[in-house]
């Protein structure tokens, strides 16, 4: 049998960094001024040992912070307009929230956990699955904005925004329009993260394109592994110019915006020529020329729900059932919609 593993304590840390308890307490709450020197110790030490602070005896002792994080991928405006939503809702149960690029990174994980949130919410390609099973292995409520597989994340609540049917009813509405020559505009990423059929809005995507028969091979329809704007506008203008291409999808409106930009340097007209569709809804979408049609998430609603799924888990300790919402086209000049 292997040795069974003991928590780190504070006294632990403090033998390590050779200073008292309380001065580990000073540091880890942040509360008392320490001098440089023995914090940096104390830092050091919570970091060779591994200290993760106990979330439950912190409540006990009546320390709830009311302060709930929000991860992401990119501080875009579609997480900005989430957050507005997920603020008023927090609000009226006592929570403050705030809105945090993911890191990625061990030590942000750690961080979080330090620091005691009564909650975490995230929407996030990229965030490590091991991270996030740390986070509930901490005892830490997580409510998961599901865009890609979390089908082996137990003890989180999960709410389906409709991402991959989003991509779906993008694509068959353009095949419905006639175009059968479809590519998407997948993300760009200084990291190298890029869609895989993980990704909902990219698996969506590709299976209706092959449910529809517009193409035995879908992955070769999508450009990706740019790590600019500029790279997303350079490749898509290469892929125009190399295949036949009647509609565009983005991933989101800023890349469906740099395509279709793209597009019409190259003297393609929108939407005669090629149809363009974006998603998210921004203010993007509405002030390119033409305007851009997109796919809309229930922001409103989606934040209201995981809010409630936040509190119910702090109050309580269980995790809610999982919640669903369908996504809205808006129709714009770049399919031949209305201005």
């Amino acid at each position: 049998m292997g040795q069974k593993s003991t928590r780190v304590t504070r006294k632990d840390i403090a033998r390590e960094a050779g200073v008292s308890e309380t001065i580990v307490s000073y540091v880890m709450n942040n509360n008392r001024y320490v001098d440089k020197e023995k914090k940096k110790r104390v830092l050091e030490a919570v970091s060779r040992l591994g200290y993760r602070p106990n979330p439950i005896a912190r409540a006990l002792k009546g320390k709830k912070l009311n302060h709930i994080i929000f991860i992401t991928d990119q501080i875009t405006e579609h997480f900005s307009l989430l957050l507005g939503e997920l603020e008023k809702n927090a609000y009226d149960l006592g929570y403050i929230i705030s809105l945090c690029e993911s890191r990625n990174t061990p030590q942000f994980v750690s961080d979080i956990i330090s620091r005691c949130y009564d909650g975490v919410i995230v929407s996030s390609i990229s965030f490590s699955i091991e991270y996030i099973r740390q986070l509930i292995d901490a005892d830490i409520p997580v409510v998961l904005l599901v865009n890609r597989d979390y089908h082996e994340i137990h003890g989180a609540a999960k709410i389906d925004t409709g991402l991959y049917e989003g991509a779906v009813k993008s694509v068959r509405y353009l095949s419905g329009a006639g175009c059968r020559n479809i590519i998407y505009i997948d993300r760009y990423s200084r990291s190298g993260h890029f869609s895989t059929m993980n990704d909902l809005r990219y698996r969506g995507f590709v299976e209706e394109m092959k449910r529809l028969g517009l193409s035995d091979a879908p992955e070769e329809n999508v450009v990706t592994g740019c790590c600019s704007r500029e790279e997303v506008a350079l490749q898509t203008g290469r892929c125009l110019a190399s295949r036949p291409v009647d509609a565009i999808l983005g991933r989101n409106d800023e890349l469906a915006c740099i395509a279709m930009q793209a597009a019409q340097r190259l003297g393609y007209r929108i939407p005669e020529e090629i149809r363009v569709i974006g998603f998210d809804n921004s203010s993007l979408s509405q002030f390119c020329t033409p305007p851009i049609t997109t796919m809309e998430i229930q922001r409103s609603a989606v934040a209201k729900a995981a809010v409630e799924m936040l509190q119910s888990m702090i109050e309580s300790r269980a995790v809610p059932p999982s919640a669903a919402f369908s996504t809205r086209l808006i129709e714009r000049e770049s399919t031949g919609g209305s201005p």
